[in-house]
């Protein structure tokens, strides 16, 4: 398939949205077509595959749910744009370091837009203005196939990261979009804007769909 649904679900809770990216990725078959699913969480503390628990300082009143996606902590909240490539990845020919990249640039490529120099770092994942983290990345392949994805922060409350050690890291600084343009940013359209880059970054035409994604419960937005 040479296209990439596009699917825009809006704000929702993390937990019915990694569900139903996992269903799709063991109900899909040779035939089934690339998406891109556009979300904003709910707040939530993730703990990737290699998490561990002296990384959770002081959750609180947020949600901390253990994910099957790579990496350590993050936190997920209003605000923050995330992508979710859910790829054929062994029908593309990507390997996971080749798909790391690709999101890594769509990132760095939305960055530029506003002017904003950013890079990827060889040693953690994600992307960096200077030494601050702006994106976070945590990935899965399962049955030759990718899920989760990377988490932008556009213009939301960072205070929730001080909770953490972002990604495993003690006193990493976390920053975001708005504090870096004298523009206002919006994540509807940074979110469209990160879609774009990424298509771009593969060569791959969007194709934007109306209503939700088959694997989607939509019972979980009544």
């Amino acid at each position: 398939m040479s296209t990439l649904q596009l699917y825009r679900l809006g704000r929702q809770p993390y937990l019915p949205v990694w569900q139903a990216m996992s269903r799709f990725t063991d109900m899909r078959d040779a035939s089934a077509p690339d998406q891109l699913w556009l979300v904003e969480h709910d707040p939530v503390f993730t703990q990737g595959r290699a998490g561990k628990p002296e990384h959770l300082l002081m959750p609180g009143d947020i949600p901390v749910v253990a994910s099957d996606r790579g990496g350590q902590v993050t936190y997920h909240g209003p605000g923050q744009v995330v992508l979710y490539p859910l790829l054929d990845v062994r029908r593309r020919g990507l390997g996971v370091r080749e798909l790391v990249t690709l999101l890594e640039n769509a990132v760095i490529d939305l960055l530029a837009h506003h002017g904003v120099a950013a890079r990827a770092r060889p040693d953690a994942p994600g992307v960096y203005v200077a030494d601050d983290k702006i994106a976070s990345l945590g990935l899965r392949i399962r049955r030759g196939c990718s899920f989760h994805g990377v988490a932008l922060n556009v213009d939301m409350d960072l205070s929730p990261f001080a909770r953490i050690n972002p990604c495993g890291y003690a006193g990493l600084k976390m920053t975001q979009l708005r504090d870096h343009v004298t523009e206002p940013v919006s994540s509807i359209s940074e979110a469209e804007r990160l879609a774009d880059c990424f298509a771009r970054r593969l060569s791959v035409p969007l194709d934007a769909r109306p209503g939700w994604p088959q694997a989607f419960e939509p019972a979980a937005n009544a």
